[in-house]
């Protein structure tokens, strides 16, 4: 895929998707049509009519959960418990279209929580990277260690988990989806539609909802759509437009932004000269436009050639919707007793990185821990299994931070802005050192680290305070205020979730 070959236009739809199955393939292609349809609006559930379950109604399984990708995490510990567990996903349990990277130490959740061995985790690790890199279109780049320096093969993980719950007796309901669901005292009673167009009921006590962005629950107000895949026949080496297998590419820019947003890749060498990398853009739900991951695609073939050079084989497509929340709204809520959102459809991870497999990593056993004490009281009510998730504190301030790099802010103005305000943050956070750098990612900074990175971000780019008050109403400054101040009454040090 040589800078010569066609490129693919955001304004030409049909042109773009034929070139888009000749590329990504027919399959793929369908896939991401589908995600789009589900996605784009945020549509409201499915009308269902099923009665609701009276007290002493006869159960299928304790927890059915909707949706079998990494939320098998929630599967698996649950299962192991005693928990009568059953998984439904339409496109198959354990499919993924992702490739995921943490540090080791927030592996070691998957240790912990009995999910693997020290054997089975080690075998998982793709690529280990001796610094990760930032780079900023017009900076100089910045580095630092023991941030997403693991890359696993999220398949084999997957794979792993399905046969962990084959192992412990999870019925894993392959092809069928859930389309409706209708609660009551004794339980909550869930449509399923397979693939023939069948319709069938399951009974249980507790909905996990684990389908991410096209869940008809999922809330958010923060988005990245992404798009890339696993390539191969780039250029190996140490020029910056080469791929430097002892460097994992967590943020590098090569343009600057585009009708407000600017696209930022990210990219991590992988087994046998493979690459993962992806393209992405911070927005808002409402901005995302009719066919976003179509019109992002044509933007990631356009430029991948003032990325990374050499003749590109897409090997393995991967895309998606990953969303967040500011925290300067309410939050996204389980819409009703009975239900629970978890993963991407409950966007808790950071609004700033939207790392959800480390933000998976480090909630899914403290969530499942209160889940049991829960289930175990029979205490399913929806305030009390939101209060199941307990937030690291510095996401409460990260949103504002996050809106500054949306289509909204004055990079409409000027499409120089957010390279030289995220030059200038990330300059200043890499002067606090490998800490603070992994604190930030990692979402464990305290209030002190995240007020000294505004001011130095602040001495290095004034224009930032101008740009606040551009970008953010009235109503979310007073949020931000109070979600500050709330932050620093919480004490300066941050630990691990527990």
């Amino acid at each position: 895929m040589s800078d010569s070959g066609q490129h693919l236009g955001s304004g030409d739809v049909s042109a773009s998707e034929a070139l888009l199955v000749e590329r990504l393939g027919a399959a793929a292609v369908e896939r991401l049509r589908d995600l789009e349809r589900r996605v784009v609006g945020q549509a409201p559930p499915l009308p269902w009519s099923g009665r609701a379950p009276p007290r002493g109604t006869a159960l299928d399984c304790d927890v059915l959960l909707a949706g079998g990708g990494l939320s098998l995490l929630y599967a698996v510990t649950l299962a192991r418990a005693g928990v009568r567990v059953a998984v439904a996903d339409p496109n198959g349990v354990a499919r993924g279209h992702r490739e995921w990277n943490a540090s080791m130490p927030e592996l070691q959740a998957l240790v912990s929580g009995g999910i693997l061995d020290e054997r089975e985790l080690q075998e998982l690790v793709a690529a280990r990277y001796a610094r990760g890199l930032v780079r900023w279109r017009g900076s100089a780049p910045v580095y630092t260690r023991g941030v997403l320096d693991v890359a696993i093969d999220a398949q084999r993980l997957l794979n792993h988990l399905r046969a962990r719950c084959g192992a412990l007796g999870v019925t894993l309901l392959d092809g069928a989806g859930v389309i409706g669901q209708s609660v009551g005292e004794g339980g909550v009673e869930v449509a399923l539609r397979d693939r023939d167009g069948a319709v069938r009921t399951l009974i249980c006590r507790l909905l996990l909802d684990g389908r991410g962005a096209s869940s008809p629950f999922a809330r958010w107000d923060l988005v990245c759509p992404t798009v890339g895949g696993v390539l191969g026949g780039l250029a190996l080496g140490e020029g910056p437009d080469e791929v430097d297998p002892s460097v994992g590419e967590l943020l590098v820019s090569v343009d600057d932004a585009q009708d407000g947003r600017l696209p930022i890749w990210e990219g991590f060498p992988g087994r046998s000269g493979q690459f993962t990398t992806y393209l992405f853009e911070y927005t808002e739900p409402q901005r995302l436009g009719p066919r976003p991951l179509t019109a992002l695609y044509g933007r990631f073939f356009s430029s991948l050639h003032r990325y990374k050079r050499g003749d590109a084989t897409v090997l393995r497509p991967t895309f998606g919707f990953i969303p967040a929340h500011s925290r300067l709204r309410p939050h996204p809520a389980s819409p009703s007793d009975r239900v629970l959102l978890v993963g991407d459809a409950a966007a808790r991870h950071s609004p700033l990185t939207f790392c959800g497999f480390g933000a998976a990593l480090r909630s899914f056993a403290p969530v499942c821990a209160r889940l049991l004490e829960r289930l175990g009281a029979d205490r399913l009510d929806r305030r009390g299994l939101e209060a199941c998730w307990a937030e690291a504190p510095s996401l409460t301030v990260l949103g504002a931070l996050a809106l500054m790099m949306t289509d909204r802010s004055l990079a409409r103005r000027d499409p120089a802005w957010t390279n030289r305000l995220l030059g200038a943050a990330f300059d200043a956070l890499a002067a606090q050192g490998d800490e603070a750098f992994r604190d930030v990612l990692q979402d464990r900074a305290g209030p002190g680290q995240i007020w000294r990175l505004l001011r130095a971000t602040a001495r290095r780019e004034p224009r930032v305070y101008r740009a606040v008050m551009e970008t953010l109403s009235l109503r979310e400054l007073l949020s931000f205020a109070r979600n500050f101040a709330a932050f620093g009454l919480r004490g300066a040090e941050v630990t691990w979730p527990t």
